[in-house]
């Protein structure tokens, strides 16, 4: 059910409800600290790509986005005309080949079916080049079994983690979003 089509369809129904329509401040925190504008950074299920673009307006040229939906291209490539099309990848991430310096985490992990999360974590190391970071937000929430968002906690989390990572941190995220507030982690794994 969770494939291009289910959610390329969300995209063009304007049902995206997690869509912030603009980069999520944590993370914008985040990179507003990040020092080395040649990090070649990967953004997976990165949506409309709000941080994609704050991170290419701020100097950042080596950025890859990736979704599954054409629709999620279309509406970034149309803020953001100057962005190179070959650096937002339509596919599957468990298919994608790279290596990264920094990946970022931004709802995608709560879109996929959790059957996977094993799975995503050993992905994101596969991706990461020795010292990279996966850094993000996660959900500290029951929230759905059904359909996404599908939610967690940190035990759960660490046993995606830490047979990856040499270095994992999940903290309670103290600047969410108002309606987020209390009910995330921001997370910092180091490969």
């Amino acid at each position: 059910m969770l494939n291009s089509d289910y959610w390329d369809k969300r995209y063009q129904s304007k049902e995206i409800q997690w869509d912030l329509g603009e980069p999520s401040f944590p993370l914008a925190k985040y990179i507003s600290q990040l020092e080395n504008p040649f990090l070649k950074i990967l953004i997976p299920g990165c949506g409309n790509g709000y941080e994609g673009e704050l991170l290419w307006e701020s100097g950042f040229d080596h950025v890859f986005l990736m979704d599954y939906a054409p629709s999620a291209k279309e509406n970034f490539l149309s803020r953001v005309p100057d962005f190179p099309e070959d650096q937002f990848i339509i596919g599957d991430f468990f298919e994608h080949q790279g290596q990264y310096d920094l990946i970022l985490e931004q709802t995608f992990f709560c879109a996929l079916d959790p059957k996977l999360r094993p799975d995503y974590g050993k992905k994101m190391s596969e991706l990461l080049v020795p010292g990279g970071k996966l850094v993000g937000l996660l959900f500290n929430d029951p929230l759905n079994d059904d359909r996404p968002p599908f939610g967690g906690n940190p035990l759960e989390y660490l046993a995606y983690f830490q047979p990856n990572f040499s270095d994992v941190s999940i903290k309670p995220c103290v600047n969410s979003i108002q309606p987020r507030h209390g009910r995330e982690v921001f997370i910092k794994m180091v490969k």
